[in-house]
């Protein structure tokens, strides 16, 4: 036994040594979402590690306990049930599963991150679009963008509004807290705050090609007079974002450098939506509008589904017409 644990106590050192050159960000949250989702993970962590520990502990001792020899040992060849056993082996794994699902329910809404976040601070408009492969970030309340550097003030929410150029990648500052998708012709959105002034990794979690493990941002995180000057700073910068330099911007490259913007034309995120949206507007206005018009001027029995072939890509798009009158 002696031997045992000694072997064990240096498999833990061996373990430690090779896990102390993880930075583990997670699990050191600079905000209110990610300090939430690391008590999450603890808790669950150790609502398993009831389970866990007991079923090593019985692996390691079930062998040294009815080894050939240990006389002591009751041998009992025919058994074969025990009550008390399916008890403990059902009931507590039961009760750890109804445990972990009230918890994922509550904090699914909770933590839900298209759910603003409660505060008496003005949020912080960005507008992100994932590109091949960097990030472009796009302030439209200030008219600037900034490619692979994030800035926002300390105890504001920052209100996200995220797409893709292209492929889908997924957007995540591990010590800010969740992660969200970022896909072609669609708009998802997630709500940060940091309670700490500091310069957070941000990255893509998914993988979109060659270019994808240098796919890294910085997100600043300072105070009200340091984001006014990084605004500053980077409308101090005579680059426009149009139509033209996004194009050119649009280009796969790797590595790229961090970049500044002082002015952006308007709509430019809108027009980015709606490039993958085969002339139809993103707008939610004209959607909800269209679906009054259809809803009351066409009745669904009148309606007929005109189905035509891209020409380029081969995408199906759908036009929707009156049917024609009555013969």
């Amino acid at each position: 036994m002696q031997a045992l644990f000694s072997r064990l106590r240096y498999a833990g050192v061996g373990a430690a040594v090779l896990l102390s050159g993880c930075n583990l960000e997670v699990l050191t949250p600079k905000g209110d979402i990610g300090a939430h989702e690391k008590s999450l993970i603890l808790i669950a962590l150790g609502l398993m590690a009831i389970v866990a520990i007991p079923v090593i502990a019985m692996t390691l001792w079930f062998p040294w306990r009815y080894r050939k020899a240990n006389k002591k040992a009751t041998y009992a060849p025919t058994w074969s049930h025990s009550s008390k056993i399916e008890v403990v082996v059902w009931t507590i794994p039961a009760i750890i599963v109804a445990i972990l699902a009230v918890i994922t329910w509550t904090s699914s809404h909770a933590l839900d991150p298209y759910k603003p976040l409660e505060s008496e601070a003005k949020p912080v408009t960005v507008q992100v679009v994932s590109m091949d492969w960097k990030w472009l970030f796009v302030y439209p309340e200030y008219g600037v963008a900034s490619v692979n550097e994030l800035a926002f003030p300390v105890d504001r929410p920052v209100n996200f509004q995220i797409t893709s150029d292209s492929v889908m990648n997924a957007f995540f500052i591990p010590q800010l807290g969740s992660q969200v998708y970022a896909m072609a012709g669609m708009e998802t959105k997630l709500h940060l705050i940091a309670r700490e002034p500091g310069a957070y990794d941000g990255l893509s979690t998914n993988f979109s090609g060659e270019g994808f493990s240098d796919m890294h941002f910085k997100a600043i995180a300072t105070s009200e007079d340091g984001f006014k000057d990084w605004i500053a700073k980077a409308k101090a910068t005579p680059t426009t974002l149009d139509t033209d330099s996004y194009k050119t911007l649009a280009k796969p490259s790797e590595k790229t450098p961090v970049a500044y913007y002082g002015n952006v034309s308007n709509g430019l995120f809108s027009s980015v939506l709606n490039q993958h949206m085969d002339g139809m507007s993103h707008d939610a206005g004209t959607h909800e509008a269209m679906s009054m018009d259809m809803h009351h001027d066409a009745p669904e029995e009148s309606m007929q589904m005109d189905m035509r072939e891209h020409q380029d890509g081969g995408a199906v798009s759908s036009n929707i017409t009156p049917a024609k009158a009555e013969k």
